[in-house]
């Protein structure tokens, strides 16, 4: 079976395993993305730490969870956001304005909306998580 969405399957993954409590959860494959998404999660404190591990394969991630992950996903298609539509689509997937963060993919990396907004650049939406 071909994974159609790698980032989907393994953000769905986490948060599975958070609502089963676990302290671990395994995600394969990996990708750059899903590095850089996972590293803006931990910089956020939604997530503890994360180990890629080189399997001579696709590889693995070990994620380790503190318990403070409600909801994360994947918004498909991958659309445009121009910087004042920010608050719009916040206002329509975050619960409130105070916890959450819409990850973005922009010309200079991938980052969070505040970040994109701080620069004054817009991008394509990856996802959310609060």
């Amino acid at each position: 079976m071909v994974k159609m969405n790698f980032l989907n399957d393994a953000l769905r993954s986490i948060l599975n395993a958070e609502k089963a409590g676990k302290r671990q959860v395994l995600l394969r494959p990996t990708s750059k993305t899903l590095v850089k998404f996972l590293r803006v999660m931990q910089k956020h404190g939604y997530i503890n730490d994360f180990e890629i591990v080189d399997d001579k394969r696709s590889g693995k991630i070990v994620v380790d969870l503190n318990g403070r992950l409600n909801k994360v996903g994947v918004i498909s298609p991958r659309f445009d956001l121009k910087i004042k539509n920010f608050e719009k689509l916040a206002n329509q997937i975050l619960p409130s304005r105070q916890f959450g963060q819409i990850i973005l993919t922009t010309n200079q990396g991938i980052m969070d909306h505040d970040d994109a907004r701080k620069r004054h650049i817009g991008g394509k939406v990856l996802g959310y998580f609060y």
